[in-house]
This record gives C-alpha cells, structure tokens and sequence, in this order.
C-alpha cells in the first residue's frame, strides 16, 4: 500500500527522468495521463511545475521544492514501514537492496535465495547496475545497503564488510601459463589480448597497468561488457585481465583459468558492502546485511585458492 497520491507518483518520475515518455515507459500508463495530472495540478497550485522544452521537462524553483518534499515523504514513509516490521518481527518486512552486476550469479546470489528462502514473509527489492549509481543511491538513502566495488574516495558511505580480490589474467583452461602461480605483465607480450572498456571499473586499471609497463598489444579487442568479454575468451583463446569477482564462477566449473598478477603497480578490487552512516535500518535489513556479510568473509577466507 502506498499512501502517496496517482499524482505524487507521476510527477516524482517526470522530475527524475525530465521525460514523459520515459516516466510513461517507467510507470506503464500513457504520457497524456501524465501530462494530464501535472496539467490539473499546476492549475490547482497555480503555478508551474516544470518549464516546457525542446529536449523535456526541467522543474521550475516551484517544481524543484516539490521534488525535495515528495523525496522527504518517501523517505520518511520507508522509515515508519521499517518500524511496523521492527513491530512485527521478522514475520514480514521489507529490505531493498542495490549490487553491481557481477554479483548476479554465484555466492552472493545464493545467499540472497537463502534469506528469501528462510524468510517468506520478506519482501526483497534488487537493483543491479554500475558501482557509481548504487553508491548515490546508498546516499540518498533509496536503498538499505548496496555491493559495490572499490568505495575508497567516495563520501557519504560506511563500509560494514569488505573483501580484496586479485587482479590476474583470465585464458582458456589449456592454456600454456595456466599452470604458472603467478604471471607479470611482460610474460603476456605474445598473447591476442581483451582490454576491458570503459565504464567497467577494472578498464582504468588495466590502462594504467599496461601504460606503466608501455605494453601497447597488436590486434587488441576493446570490450565494455564482462559476459561477451569471457565469450570471447571462451571462443577464441584470447587473454584479458580482469579481478577474480568477474570470472569465480567460471573458475569454479573450470570453464576459465585465472592466474594472478604480481607486480608493483598492481593493486586488488575490493568488493564492500556499505550503508549510509546516518541510515536507520529495520530488523529485517540489518538481518539481511549480516548473512550478506557472512557471504563476503566466506568469499575472502576461500580466496583463489578454493576454485583453481
């Protein structure tokens, strides 16, 4: 149940967005039925909400103060349903909860089947994207907690659990240096190499790595997207460096080797699980956050060690 008004909903998504059509698309109503509540409501207020522009919708100083109250009240709303469950117990409640995309399969994924398996009455809401859009919304307090990597440099986050993982090159299981314990950069001069783009996060990194070395690979592949980059590695033998969180799971099944990288210039991921310092969690999230940190020691006490 949600106490907010058809209205508050539309125009909350329109500010976000600067869209009708995208808040049209995002809410699955029309866009004239959105025009149409902010129409009615800027009559009733009798002032304009947003200013009409070529390219969308920008909130007038009326509209902008809107926003912030409507923001206020969903925030507010969040922290009463937390204090019903608190009432209730962990009979039910409610735990949103943001990651980034490479969690989405292996053991952080499975100990988010266990609390929804342990707990019916739990409603989860899971946000996977980019480390940089869950660290804003851990901040602005739109979810409870959030996985992310390398919070190092961003404000406004409490760390409650973290793990480093390797940095190493990941290559076909039949692969010559597969067997090697560890591998330097110059060791990889012969090899087709997968650059990982921008905006992963490991993209910085590798550039930095191999500029620091003036390793600039012949016949280079530049790929943005994790899946197609292990595809490829899959199909055409072809080397790519990238952190033991992008590939645990194929090292598990040993359908790809990882071979860590030594060297000065080579620093580790780390994988942290965060809230916002000033956030009042429910019983049920602080529940959730425990058995998430749970997975995250067990991931760092396994180490690459357990899957190769």
């Amino acid at each position: 149940m949600s106490p907010f008004s058809r209205f508050a909903i539309y125009f909350a998504e329109v500010a976000k967005s600067g869209s009708l059509r995208k808040a049209a698309e995002k809410l699955h109503v029309s866009a004239s039925a959105i025009n149409r509540q902010i129409l009615q409501a800027e009559a009733a207020f009798g002032t304009p909400l947003f200013e009409r522009l070529p390219e969308g919708l920008r909130m007038t100083t009326a509209g902008e103060l809107l926003y912030d109250n409507i923001l206020r009240w969903q925030r507010e709303f969040r922290i009463t349903r937390q204090r019903f469950d608190d009432i209730l117990g962990l009979k039910r409640g409610h735990v949103s909860i943001g990651m980034i995309q490479a969690l989405n399969e292996g053991c952080m994924a499975d100990a988010l089947a266990n609390i929804a398996s342990a707990h019916s009455g739990l409603s989860l809401d899971l946000t996977v994207g980019d480390s940089l859009t869950i660290s804003q919304r851990i901040r602005q307090s739109e979810i409870d907690f959030g996985l992310i990597l390398d919070p190092q440099g961003q404000g406004g986050l409490e760390v409650v659990a973290f793990t480093e993982l390797e940095m190493g090159v990941v290559m076909l299981p039949d692969h010559p240096l597969q067997h090697r314990e560890v591998l330097s950069p110059a060791e990889l001069s012969g090899e087709r190499h997968i650059l990982p783009g921008e905006p992963l996060v490991v993209h910085e990194r590798v550039r930095s790595l191999y500029r620091y070395h003036n390793f600039a690979p012949e016949n280079a592949i530049v790929c943005n997207d994790i899946r197609l980059i292990k595809s490829l590695i899959k199909q055409g033998g072809s080397v790519c460096v990238l952190s033991l969180l992008d590939v645990l799971e194929e090292v598990k099944h040993r359908q790809l080797s990882f071979v860590p990288l030594k060297g000065k210039h080579i620093r580790p991921l780390t994988l942290a699980l965060c809230i916002a310092p000033s956030r009042q969690l429910s019983r049920a999230a602080q529940m959730a956050i425990k058995e998430m940190a749970a997975a995250i020691e067990n991931m760092a006490a396994g180490g690459i060690h357990a899957v190769n």
